[in-house]
């Protein structure tokens, strides 16, 4: 059965995120973010041209499925509940209840994981990567559960630290 993995971007560099995904033997990646870049000179790196460029040296595929990305809508309602709390997007530590109704709802339930599954390397690992550090605080981890529930995908957190 193939193993997931879930990275984010935020406390890593360029040379850390593909030292975790080499340890994790990931030869490919999916990139569920809906727009590809990430704000900060740090995080350079990380947005598509570069990131890309980065991971075929490496020797790893990638791919965007912009489809599992929430929507802007939903962002929207998580950045609200963020303010409620007084927390900062590189510091959330969980999803809004709402945002992950929704989120499952509208998106997650009607996605093509059959076709995602599919392309998963067998001898490999794959990631599923967007920015938030903690897979608990970014839609990335609704997307790992639900191919570990439906598929028996092991699902693995790679994390800067």
């Amino acid at each position: 059965m193939p193993t997931v993995a879930t990275i984010g971007v935020y406390g890593f560099t360029a040379a850390l995120f593909l030292e975790r995904l080499r340890d994790a033997d990931v030869g490919l990646l999916l990139d569920v973010r809906q727009r590809r870049g990430v704000r900060g000179r740090e995080y350079a790196w990380a947005n598509s041209t570069r990131l890309q460029r980065l991971l075929a040296d490496a020797g790893i595929e990638y791919r965007h499925h912009k489809e599992l990305a929430p929507t802007t809508e939903l962002r929207q309602l998580q950045y609200r509940e963020d303010d409620r709390q007084g927390v900062g997007k590189r510091s959330r530590r969980g999803l809004a209840p709402e945002y992950h109704d929704r989120y499952v709802a509208e998106i997650l339930d009607s996605a093509d994981l059959d076709a995602v599954m599919a392309e998963l390397p067998a001898e490999q690992a794959s990631a599923l990567m967007c920015v938030e550090r903690d897979p608990e605080a970014c839609h990335r981890s609704l997307i790992a559960e639900r191919l570990s529930a439906d598929y028996g995908v092991e699902v693995t957190r790679l994390l800067p630290d």
